[in-house]
């Protein structure tokens, strides 16, 4: 294969086969990039995804161990002996688990396979968010105030020295594991009493979820917007910035919906936060994908916050946007190959986006119960469709979810002209889906469509959900309505179950009974009493 061209059409596949490091919907959707490019894909599974829909979806299935992800997922020499054993060239660890572990990275060099994703040497760099930080920093990057080095818990005198180091901060500050993320490890503080328990607990939870304790104080950047770059680098030294998204709307620090481009930016902002982005990526020399993400304050400035050196969950709505597929992206440079001339020309292009795409996970967690994980059965599985519709997901009708893996079961996403077009899609999309056997985030996500805060773009911030989110007043109207509901059908059957659950679905009824969760306790109590 020539390495110098840059045209991917009708050029002969980098690999014969690649082993996917995961489960679920991304695992579906690198299968699925694999096949478009002639690749024969190889799915590993736990027991308990021996039928799981990734795995029908692969060419050939590996099993690697017991459903806990301590004994399958996350064995690193698991996943390489399934290498080994397909015969796979390359291994794409999708997010999440193995990703962004050097481990990984080391055993598959070691077996002569390459790992599609940054270097060992990146990953170790940007593993460490203080390293991370430290660099940015150096690189004349902008990062949010807080210590470079991690905060020592249960040395003498380290307790008064802590607060000292807070209180030059200036509360409210944040507790951050050094080592991964997803919310993981981080408490924020209000004031100095609670510091050093916030310290200890997050120190604790960092160690149990990442196998490292180190924690480190930033400052907590009160109704900021979340804002990340896409960037894109080859073994030659290029790096692109590939368009921004914006992941503002969280709960616990975990995003819910994500967006590209970011709202009300103008393109001189772009291009600086690019060149941020990129300034960062340059200092750990960067190769395949990378996200840089930042905070952008209420005055319109960006701080660094890390870089994640994998495919973001939320990579679907930088396609739709730049019209680019990122994994076969990583897959092309894996191999060697420079950037290509569409990510070139899209890079270009991003700066003044023509498209906008709005993404929502939908996850099996109740969100009236502060989104806690609600595993089961799940009996009805109906995804929209239509112009500018896209469903990523690993699950469908008779999927069981149970307790042992993240509960995200889809990503909803929606392309169109402008912001205004992609929200309008988004509504009609979000009351075709149709979910029902287990409580999902979909009543939230019907919820966030109707405020004006989210869909008029002004009011987008990292605490909007902590802000406004209050289900206590839905929940007893949504339990009412169940009640009555599933006492009717169980004295007669006075509803037939198909018909009425095609009718509470839809947005007239929706709409009348003026909550969403109206609509859920309806689904519930039908899928109960049929």
């Amino acid at each position: 294969m020539r390495k110098d061209t840059r045209l991917r059409a009708g050029a002969h596949p980098p690999f014969g086969r690649i082993l996917i490091a995961n489960r679920g919907e991304i695992a579906v959707r690198i299968v699925r990039a694999c096949r478009d490019l002639g690749i024969e894909s190889i799915a590993v599974h736990s027991d308990a995804d021996s039928d799981a829909v990734h795995v029908r979806a692969a060419d050939r299935s590996i099993r690697i161990g017991p459903a806990p992800a301590a004994e399958s997922y996350l064995r690193v020499e698991a996943i390489v002996g399934a290498a080994r054993q397909s015969g796979a060239q390359a291994v794409h660890p999708g997010y999440g688990f193995l990703s962004e572990q050097p481990a990984l990275a080391d055993a598959c060099e070691a077996a002569g396979i390459v790992f599609i994703g940054p270097g060992r040497d990146t990953l170790a760099r940007l593993g460490d968010k203080l390293g991370a930080r430290a660099r940015a920093a150096e690189a004349g990057v902008p990062v949010v105030p807080g210590t470079f080095e991690p905060i020592e818990v249960g040395r003498a005198g380290g307790e008064d020295e802590m607060v000292a180091v807070a209180e030059r901060i200036g509360y409210p500050v944040l507790v951050k594991a050094a080592a991964g993320g997803g919310g993981r490890g981080m408490r924020r503080v209000d004031e100095a009493h609670h510091l050093t328990e916030a310290v200890t607990s997050a120190a604790r939870e960092a160690a149990a979820a990442f196998g490292d304790g180190s924690v480190y104080l930033e400052r907590y950047v009160e109704q900021a917007r979340h804002v990340e770059v896409q960037l894109l680098g080859d073994a030659g030294g290029s790096i692109v910035a590939l368009g921004e998204r914006d992941c503002s709307t969280q709960r616990r620090h975990q995003k819910l919906v994500e967006e590209a481009p970011a709202s009300g930016l103008t393109v001189d902002q772009r291009r600086v936060l690019f060149d941020l982005a990129i300034k960062v990526a340059q200092t750990v020399g960067l190769r395949n994908a990378a996200t840089a993400e930042f905070l952008l304050t209420r005055e319109g400035d960006f701080w660094f916050l890390e870089v994640n050196a994998r495919l973001q969950v939320e990579h679907g709505v930088t396609e739709l946007v730049a019209d680019v597929d990122l994994v076969a992206e990583q897959i092309w440079l894996a191999a060697g190959l420079p950037l290509s001339e569409r990510v070139l020309a899209a890079s270009e292009q991003m700066v003044e986006p023509r498209r906008h795409a709005i993404e929502v996970r939908l996850s099996a967690e109740d969100p009236a119960a502060d989104f806690a994980p609600s595993p089961g059965l799940i009996t009805a599985w109906r995804t929209p469709s239509g112009p500018g519709v896209r469903v990523d997901s690993g699950v469908e009708q008779g999927s069981v979810v149970g307790p042992d893996y993240d509960p995200l079961l889809a990503k909803l996403m929606v392309v169109a002209g402008d912001r205004r077009g992609a929200l309008a899609r988004l509504r009609r999309a979000l009351d075709e889906f149709e979910i029902a056997g287990l409580q999902t985030t979909l009543p939230f996500h019907r919820w966030i469509i109707s405020q004006p805060g989210f869909t008029g773009g002004d009011g987008l911030s990292t605490d909007f959900v902590a802000r406004h989110w209050q289900p206590s007043e839905l929940v007893s109207v949504a339990a009412l309505r169940a009640s009555e509901l599933a006492a009717r059908a169980a004295v007669g059957g006075v509803l037939s179950p198909t018909p009425a659950y095609a009718s509470v679905t839809g947005r007239a009824d929706h709409e009348a009974a003026g909550s969403p969760w109206w609509q859920a306790g309806i689904l519930e109590a039908m899928d109960r009493g049929a």
